[in-house]
């Protein structure tokens, strides 16, 4: 099982208790309006530090545009000479990145060092005393990830748990040690990482010991030079859309872990009014499972990108961030197809993670500490990223830019105005999120409906009458939520939701015992959508409909194409 084991790794357990204790303090949070999260500044370009390698074209055109584009001073813009492969050794890392990139922040008075601190060789401690910066951009263009180098030997090794006694890393997490520089860092294994899971995110600086580095990458450039514009879109608009998480469904066990953080995320994400989807079966969502609009996802476990997230029509908001959980997720940033990260960059997710070497799974990014440092409290992502991190200078690669902060109380306030002015479709969006933080709180679901239908919003809007069948399914209003839907299909829902909504329709028309009507849309959905993966559902409610109907020649011939789709079931 990839991304798993270690499982006597002691964090573990306290990992547990963390999630636990921040689910329970958001569950007790008052019933406030969402516009008033917790005040913070947006971060700035004068904070970052943007590097490129000056061996690719393309590498500078990534980082000019970004600097453009967040106001980064000229003398913030930095140049290095290395190879552009994704991986480098310890010894070109170290020589042509590590060692002049402190020179540079140092020279161009970025950094002050503590001059004591540099020249001591005792215990790791931090050499950085004022620090003008607290971000590093890594352009596309710059390697991935450190080998392993065998000939390094340290003395402490043998004192490291027999798993982690590596040397190899993410080039972003060990560049957000190089506060650490002083004294003694070990390269051997992971370094704890003092400020996971705290609150105030002014600390994570590198007066403190922590530089936040993320990177613009991807399988192009092209891929890379926009994750910034569709990060300032996203804070302009709103991140608005579903929340998916894929849980595996584990009760116990050494990778129980993985779902814990998955379902403190999805709880958080529930209780901030986004439509939220949580599926508990051990297999990762099937290719015929209709995500839509998705600004959210995290899940797990398959080797490669698989189910929906492999098909064209994926459907990602401008802004969404999506994490999978497996060992070499971004073991390569520059494939469509192999691993996890590249592949959902491709489809066009904003922000990422991943993992370029076996990390374990207690060392793996806490998806409940992110999802509530990133939308609840409004982080910035490079703050949310480094703050769910227990260990750093070990596998995580971080990936989208570090200033993009779509969930700030002035971002939502400003996002509210500029949806109202343009009379946006993202309104519909603003809508329903508000609508189920008031239903998370115990508002009745028959003043949800009775808002929906008078609100003139809802007549225009796929989403909201979506919302509204959903409703009348809770209220037991069957009929009701049938002839919603019907409505949903006329209001040009996206691809996705229209599959969605097509088959819920089928299923809800078939109990109503209007079977005409049902298979008369499952005819006509095989017809539109022949590209459809999970043909082999639909042929069995056509069978089934069509038995009802008494036409059995039909119900014959979906019989065929049944055992032509299932031939070891059949």
């Amino acid at each position: 099982m990839r991304g798993g084991g270690l499982s006597s790794c002691a964090p573990g357990q306290s990992n547990l208790n963390d999630a636990m204790k921040r689910l329970l303090m958001l569950a007790w949070l008052p019933g406030m309006a969402l516009a008033l999260c917790v005040p913070r500044a947006q971060g700035q370009g004068n904070e970052v530090v943007v590097i490129y390698n000056t061996r690719s074209a393309e590498s500078r055109d990534v980082a000019e545009h970004y600097a453009e584009a967040r106001h980064v001073p000229a003398e913030q813009v930095l140049g290095v000479d290395l190879t552009d492969a994704e991986v480098v050794s310890r010894t070109e890392f170290h020589d042509r990145l590590q060692a002049p990139l402190t020179k540079m922040l140092a020279d161009r008075k970025l950094w002050v060092l503590d001059a004591a601190a540099a020249s001591d060789t005792g215990p790791v401690k931090n050499g950085v005393v004022e620090s003008k910066v607290r971000y590093a951009v890594l352009c596309y263009g710059l390697p991935l990830r450190i080998a392993e180098d065998p000939d390094l030997r340290e003395a402490r090794a043998s004192e490291i748990q027999t798993e982690l006694r590596r040397n190899g890393a993410a080039v972003d997490s060990e560049l957000a040690c190089l506060p650490l520089l002083a004294g003694e860092m070990p390269l051997t294994g992971p370094i704890i990482n003092p400020l996971y899971g705290g609150t105030n995110e002014a600390l994570l600086d590198p007066t403190n010991g922590l530089l936040l580095v993320t990177r613009l990458d991807g399988p192009t450039a092209a891929i890379a030079r926009g994750l910034v514009d569709k990060a300032m879109q996203a804070e302009q608009e709103g991140l608005l859309g579903r929340a998916y998480f894929d849980l595996r469904g584990l009760t116990n066990g050494p990778y129980m872990l993985g779902d814990y953080q998955l379902h403190g995320a999805s709880e958080i994400c529930r209780q901030l009014g986004f439509e939220t989807v949580v599926d508990t079966r051990p297999r990762t969502f099937p290719a015929g499972f209709p995500l839509s609009q998705i600004a959210l996802y995290a899940g797990w476990d398959d080797d490669h990108v698989s189910g929906p997230f492999a098909r064209p029509n994926v459907e990602f908001m401008p802004g969404a961030f999506a994490y999978h959980i497996n060992s070499f997720s971004a073991s390569t940033l520059r494939s469509t197809d192999r691993q996890w990260a590249g592949p959902l960059l491709a489809r066009g997710v904003t922000a990422t993670m991943g993992c370029v070497d076996e990390p374990y799974l207690q060392l793996m990014p806490d998806m409940a500490v992110f999802f509530d440092d990133f939308v609840n409290l409004g982080f910035s992502y490079g703050e949310a990223a480094y703050g769910c991190q227990r260990f750093l200078s070990w596998q995580t690669t971080v990936i989208g830019d570090p200033l993009y902060c779509p969930f700030g109380r002035q971002q939502v306030q400003q996002q509210q105005q500029y949806l109202n002015q343009r009379h946006s479709k993202l309104l519909e969006w603003s809508q329903l999120r508000v609508l189920n933080y008031r239903l998370v709180r115990g508002a009745p679901v028959a003043d949800a409906i009775s808002y929906l239908e008078s609100a003139p919003i809802t007549r225009q809007s796929a989403v909201l009458t979506e919302k509204l069948a959903d409703l009348y399914a809770q209220a037991g209003r069957a009929a009701e939520c049938a002839n919603a839907l019907q409505q949903v299909l006329k209001l040009n829902p996206s691809p996705q939701q229209r599959v969605r909504v097509t088959l819920t329709l089928g299923v809800r028309l078939t109990a109503l015992g209007r079977t005409q009507q049902a298979y008369d849309l499952f005819r006509q959905f095989l017809k539109q959508s022949q590209d459809y993966p999970d043909q082999l559902n639909v042929y069995r409610h056509l069978r089934d409909l069509a038995t009802k109907l008494g036409r059995r020649r039909e119900a014959e011939e979906y019989e065929g194409q049944i055992s032509l789709l299932a031939p070891s079931l059949n």
